[in-house]
């Protein structure tokens, strides 16, 4: 027992911590804020509940954080408590580069496909598609 009373062990009660901050962020945000978010993923909306919920021990993953910051209109006060937080839990395997990385939300039309299952599928494409491309541009160093 060489920890401090005051530091919690193992990663959970801070993931705990920067999820209770999200949350905050959350019941700020007009309703629908959820939806935009998943939708914003790729995902499916029980997805953005796991990783929102301080009920659940599932990590935000960092992939996702400048779009959580995007679709949520972080303000930079909140952004900088989340960060503090969530690399407190994620020590030693952390990059924040995109994190930090500015983006814009964008709306498209496209085709409904008839059912949930195909459509979840064309939305994951089209979020991987628009991943690929955002690393390339930072490959090529179009993105500065």
């Amino acid at each position: 027992m060489d920890r401090p009373e005051t530091e919690p062990a193992g990663p959970e009660p801070h993931i705990r911590a920067y999820k209770i901050l999200l949350l905050k962020v959350l019941e700020q945000r007009p309703s629908g804020t959820r939806q935009r978010l998943a939708d914003a993923l790729g995902k499916h909306r029980s997805f953005v509940t796991q990783i929102t919920s301080p009920s659940y021990a599932t990590p935000i993953p960092q992939k996702h954080l400048a779009t959580l910051f995007s679709v949520c209109h972080f303000s930079q006060a909140e952004r900088d408590a989340f960060m503090i937080a969530y690399r407190k839990a994620h020590k030693g395997r952390l990059d924040i580069g995109d994190a930090a990385r500015k983006t814009r939300h964008l709306t498209l039309l496209v085709p409904d496909l008839g059912d949930d299952k195909h459509n979840g599928a064309f939305d994951r494409a089209v979020g991987d598609f628009i991943q690929k491309m955002a690393g390339l541009m930072r490959k090529s160093g179009g993105d500065e």
